[in-house]
Parts: C-alpha cells; sequence; structure tokens
C-alpha cells in the first residue's frame, strides 16, 4: 500500500464516521416523523445544542467521555459505535471497488441497508420514506453504471435499469406469496408489509438475477438468527418460558440487509457453490421453490404473533398498522429503544 492509498484510505474513513452520524439521527428521527434536518442534535433532557467539538464523530462522545457537557446524562455507545462501523463499511467497500461509480452507489446502499436495519431492531417497522427512496437511487445507480461501464452508452444505461426494474417487481412479488403462504401457514400475519418493499429495493440495486439467491441467503441467516435465540431463551428463562418468549416478533429486515450484503462481497463464490449441488442455474426456477421452502420454514418456525399484538404497547387501537401509518400515530417518547439520544 502506498501513501496515496492510504491518504485516499484515511478521507474515506472519515467521511463514512461523518456520515454514519447522519444515520445515527436518521434511524432516531425517521420512525418518529420527525425532521432529519432539523432542529441540529441536541441532550434532550436539557436541550443543549451540541457544539462542533461535540459533534465530532468518534471522537466527540470519547471527548466528553459519554455523557451531555451540561447536565451530565449518559450518551449512549451506541452513536461511536455505528460511526465506527460505518466508516469501516466505506473502507471495505472502497478496497473490493476501488474509485469507481460502484463504491458510491455501494456505499450509499450500505448506509440505507444499516439505517433500515437499526430502525427494524427498534421499532419493527421498515419505513416507505426509506425503502422507496433506497429503491429509485439504486434504478438510478443502474443506468449511471450501465452508461459508464459501456462506454458511455445510453443502451447500455438502459439495460442495466431494466434489470433493476425486473429485480424490484420480481423482489415485492415473491416476498408477497411468501407472505400470503406463510400467513395462511400459521394461521395469522406472519410477514411486515416492509419486508417485500425492503427486497424490493435490493432488486433494483441488484438486479432480478440474484432476487433468488439473496432471499436464500437471508433464509439461512434468519434461521440461524432464530437458533440462536430460542436456545438463549431456553437456557436463561427455560422451556416454558423460553417457549413463550419465542412467540415474539422477530424482525426479518436485517436478515434480508445482510444477504444482500452477502450477495455484495461473496456473489461469486456463492453462485459457484451453489452450482457445485445442483444442475440448474442459480436464478431458475428451482432456487425461487427452495427461497420460498427457506422463507416458509423461517416463518413457520418462529410462529410470529400479530403484529398489532406488538404495536398494542403504544396504544395504538388498529387492527393491522400499515408501515407507511407508523409514524402518523406512534408516540415518539415511547419508542424502545429508539426513543431518546442519550441513554
Amino acid at each position: 500500500m502506498n501513501i496515496y492509498d492510504t491518504i485516499v484510505q484515511i478521507i474515506v474513513f472519515g467521511l463514512g464516521a461523518a456520515i454514519g452520524s447522519f444515520l445515527n439521527v436518521v434511524v432516531y428521527r425517521v420512525p418518529a416523523g420527525l425532521s432529519v434536518i432539523w432542529p441540529p442534535s441536541r441532550c434532550p433532557k436539557c436541550l443543549h445544542q451540541l457544539g462542533m467539538g461535540e459533534n465530532i464523530p468518534i471522537l466527540g462522545w470519547m471527548l466528553l467521555r459519554g455523557k451531555c457537557r451540561h447536565c451530565r446524562t449518559p450518551i449512549s455507545p451506541r452513536y461511536p459505535l455505528i460511526e465506527a462501523l460505518t466508516a469501516i463499511i466505506f473502507v471495505i467497500v472502497y478496497n473490493r471497488f476501488g474509485l469507481s461509480i460502484q463504491t458510491v452507489g455501494y456505499s450509499l446502499l450500505m448506509c440505507w441497508l444499516l439505517a433500515l436495519t437499526l430502525i427494524d431492531l427498534d421499532t419493527m417497522t421498515l419505513p416507505n420514506s426509506l425503502t422507496q427512496s433506497g429503491l429509485v437511487l439504486g434504478l438510478v445507480f443502474r443506468f449511471a453504471a450501465g452508461y459508464l461501464d459501456n462506454n458511455h452508452s445510453i443502451v447500455g444505461g438502459r439495460d442495466h435499469l431494466i434489470q433493476g426494474i425486473l429485480g424490484m417487481v420480481l423482489g415485492i412479488w415473491a416476498y408477497e406469496i411468501v407472505g400470503i403462504l406463510s400467513s395462511i401457514m400459521a394461521g395469522q400475519p406472519a410477514q411486515g408489509g416492509g419486508d417485500p418493499k425492503l427486497m424490493a429495493m435490493i432488486g433494483a440495486w441488484f438486479g432480478w438475477k440474484v432476487i433468488p439467491l439473496s432471499g436464500m441467503v437471508a433464509a439461512v441467516f434468519g434461521l440461524m438468527g432464530f437458533g440462536i435465540v430460542a436456545l438463549y431463551s431456553w437456557v436463561k428463562s427455560g422451556k416454558t418460558t423460553g417457549a413463550n418468549k419465542l412467540s415474539q416478533p422477530l424482525p426479518f429486515g436485517p436478515f434480508i440487509a445482510f444477504g444482500a450484503i452477502t450477495i455484495l462481497f461473496e456473489e461469486d463464490w456463492l453462485i459457484s457453490t451453489y452450482q457445485q449441488y445442483t444442475r440448474w442455474h442459480y436464478y431458475n426456477l428451482s432456487s425461487i421453490i427452495l427461497l420460498i421452502s427457506l422463507v416458509l420454514l423461517f416463518f413457520w418456525m418462529r410462529k410470529r404473533r400479530l403484529r398489532s399484538s406488538f404495536y398494542s404497547s403504544f396504544g395504538c387501537e388498529k387492527d393491522v398498522c400499515e408501515v407507511c401509518d407508523f409514524s402518523l400515530w406512534i408516540d415518539v417518547k415511547r419508542v424502545p429503544i429508539a426513543g431518546t439520544l442519550f441513554k
């Protein structure tokens, strides 16, 4: 590694940390229906507006020793961790794709996936404002990448754009079908409305050919996550109590995001591994059948309760809550994890 690469990586790391700081704002404010621009970052207890030195990504938290300078309210270490994680992701993407349109595009994709993952873990929702904007950005990226990779050819951009549109349609249709079938098997709604939209967003970024493979990877991650939660609940709370805890809703959005990230960095290895065990190509009908089977298995094993049982804890009287309406009626102060900047 020469001095030029080192300097570029330092710049990329700093840029990633700064964007990670903004992602903290997005994760907190978007589910609450608040503006991500105004007011500036401040302590929710004493309302002190953070100064330039206090807003330095990662270092600001360390200089403040994890507390507000004015009221000494503790600041959650989650914020510098997200900033550092985003910075590391940016460096990894740069090292993989170099100075290219792919580095810019996939860094933005990682930001969307990280924000959606954290919001889904916090509030069990995938806001439309993020999935839809990510979808549009993905289609723009497909056209730009196709245009630049084919000697500034409009035809190349058009072909890539068509692949993205097909991926969007296949992604949302496949997961809508999975949601219907899994709800029939479970006897109750088993999938949130945001999961198909997230898969449509991923299809817009990568094209239709990766949807079956990405979905299978997400389902495998989901089954692994379910197994870990099941084992932990069983050991910690005993058989009866642990079984009751397993009826709690489990967000699937993070697993879809992990599947997309795996495809981004390990697509060639996954395809070659897949083709060693089947005679069909990975985007053939057999892959779609396997995708649906794995996702159905995931939803059947966890036996999710109605999402309304989760939302009832916020005082909502709706039987089925639409993701797009979430920010209109949710009580911000009662968001379980994302409800405060300082903890």
